[in-house]
């Protein structure tokens, strides 16, 4: 037997207790004739105790033991003298009278403790390694209590449980497909899934009802922190719904997600169209944890002679409570902050709202204070508070003071990854005009159904159309989407015309779901949830990498086993390229 009990595990109620432990040794210290030893495995630490005095031959082997070392011991759970609160063992110790190194180790290239040395590049190289650190398997672990809050959620609503293939047909829409060759077949490829969209809505034609499946998807795409080139979604349908009935659901389930997982109550999620989001926040994904929503100011800052407001479409503000104690150091670090390449504005306008009931612009030359006190009383700022504005472009100055938004709320605390608040988003635009390719574009996807009372509109007028589309964002990340689908054969007929599909195209590519439709397609509707990046936000952590196993780097490339990698030549000839 390798271990009685886990290293986590022993508490003061075991002691006099022979007990066998196995695991790593985390750290060894050496006080003459006392050796101590930490040994680690996932459940949690164990000091080791080896006194000269009981058996010098066993304290001075001990010595040999390194970092790392997979060591198999037996002995008495004692009382520790110096207890440790820190740890839940920290009270007792085991007096080891044997021990059996089970397999030596190299000195790791970094540290294996909660605040390592090692840099992301080398412990991505090492994950093994990586993955031994209690911040890691934390996340991991957490990953897995997610995944099962799910299964239990849609389990018990009745939801069935269902593969779908991973080698599926190349489509041009969305993202880049990952290809990949057929060696009976040759000069034709397989694609890896982007999403297993239209399987699901042939097993609602197929009569399931209810489908779900935690599911890999591929695209090959940019990286960044919360993408990556393989990724997890929660994939649902339904039968016979409408959106109502899908946001319950499965607002029930991201609130039962969330109290298994973590404990924690969900708030209110309120409803939010497209455009009001858009208007409130600049943002279809917007954080409301805080307030700070843009507020539109034109009224009270066009017609003074000052160009940048009055050549703008659009004059946007937010104010910043408690903000007039920024320096003026600060504001222009904002200033160039928003002026970099990746935000785009070409300057910001600040106004101070001094206690004392006067106001400091950095355009004082242009507007009195009476005119100030007007933007004060649009924004219902307060004494002390600080309006920050950007003008342009409509629709790009409200991104830009999106991004502005979060950044001073960053700088102010106000995003906290322990607190928790979501909304959905409805109303999306249902195709938005690509100038570069001369073509309407789905939002979503071709299979999205329009709001009912928007379809007379689109063939008149597309930009017009509404999608029956829901997303879900929580903290500012969206971490679900989906929509109303179309099951009627000659609507998704007219979206395929609308998107520029000749009837050819649209057989080609789509003709087995266009087919299943002439056999009775029932309503159907359905969401994904990005399970890695729900991972994330319960783990408080940035980059989706951390809730992911052997994740990819930034560039696309698992460093650990060194891939992708070129075929020899025999594989390339067999499968003829």
């Amino acid at each position: 037997m390798h271990r009685t009990h886990t290293c986590g595990e022993l508490r003061i109620a075991h002691v006099g207790e022979e007990v066998t432990l196995s695991g790593w040794v985390q750290r060894r210290r050496d006080f003459g004739a006392m050796t101590f030893i930490d040994l680690r495995d996932r459940y949690g630490i164990t000091q080791l105790s080896f006194n000269e005095e009981l058996d010098q031959k066993l304290n001075t082997e001990a010595r040999s033991l390194g970092r790392e070392f997979v060591i198999k011991v037996k002995g008495v759970v004692i009382e520790r003298s110096n207890k440790n609160a820190h740890i839940p063992t920290g009270d007792i110790e085991i007096q080891v009278r044997e021990f059996e190194v089970l397999n030596a180790a190299l000195t790791p290239p970094f540290t294996i403790e909660d605040e390592t040395d090692g840099g992301e590049e080398i412990r991505l190289k090492y994950r093994y390694l990586d993955l031994r650190r209690n911040p890691i398997q934390d996340k991991i672990i957490l990953r897995s209590k997610l995944n099962k809050a799910v299964r239990d959620y849609l389990n018990d609503a009745d939801f069935i449980d269902v593969e779908t293939p991973v080698l599926i047909k190349s489509t041009p829409e969305g993202a880049r497909d990952f290809v990949v060759p057929s060696r009976m077949n040759e000069g034709q490829y397989y694609a890896l899934p982007q999403s297993p969209q239209t399987f699901k809505q042939l097993l609602m034609v197929s009569g399931l009802d209810k489908y779900y499946q935690i599911v890999k998807c591929f695209r090959d795409e940019d990286f960044r922190a919360d993408r990556q080139p393989e990724f997890t979604q929660i994939d649902c349908e339904m039968s016979f719904v409408e959106r109502e009935d899908v946001l319950s659901t499965f607002e029930g389930m991201i609130r039962s997600v969330f109290k298994k997982v973590k404990d924690i109550a969900l708030g209110d999620i309120p409803i939010l169209t497209y455009d009001e989001a858009i208007r409130r926040f600049g943002s279809d994904k917007p954080d409301m944890r805080f307030g700070m929503e843009l507020i539109d100011i034109d009224e009270v800052t066009k017609g003074n002679g000052f160009g940048v407001f009055d050549n703008a479409d659009s004059v946007v503000a937010i104010n910043v409570a408690g903000g007039n104690a920024y320096t003026r150091k600060q504001l222009d670090e904002l200033t160039n902050w928003v002026k970099r390449p990746q935000i785009g504005a070409l300057g910001m306008i600040y106004c101070r709202v001094n206690e004392d009931g006067t106001y400091k612009s950095s355009v004082d030359k242009f507007f009195n204070p009476d005119q100030l006190a007007k933007w004060a009383e649009t924004c219902q700022s307060q004494p002390n508070d600080l309006i920050l504005v950007l003008s342009g472009d409509k629709d790009k100055v409200r991104k830009q003071m999106n991004e502005l938004r979060l950044f001073v709320a960053d700088q102010e605390g106000l995003r906290a990854k322990d607190q928790f608040k979501g909304c959905w988003v409805v109303d999306f635009p249902l195709v938005e005009y690509d100038e570069e390719s001369d073509k309407w574009h789905a939002m979503h996807h071709p299979f999205t159904s329009p709001i009912p009372e928007d379809r007379e509109y689109m063939k008149s007028d597309p930009s017009r159309v509404k999608a029956n589309a829901y997303d879900m964002a929580i903290n500012g990340m969206e971490v679900g989407g989906g929509s109303i689908r179309i099951h009627d054969k000659e609507l998704q007929k007219q979206m395929f015309d609308l998107l520029g599909f000749s009837e050819e195209e649209a057989q080609e590519q789509f003709g087995f779901l266009m087919n299943a439709f002439e056999y009775g397609a029932p309503p159907h509707g359905g969401i994904a949830f990005g399970l890695d990046r729900l991972a994330a936000i319960l783990a408080g952590t940035d980059s989706i990498r951390d809730v992911i196993a052997f994740p990819k780097n930034n560039m696309g490339r698992d460093v650990m086993i060194d891939a992708p990698a070129p075929l020899n030549a025999d594989q390339q000839k067999e499968l003829g390229l």
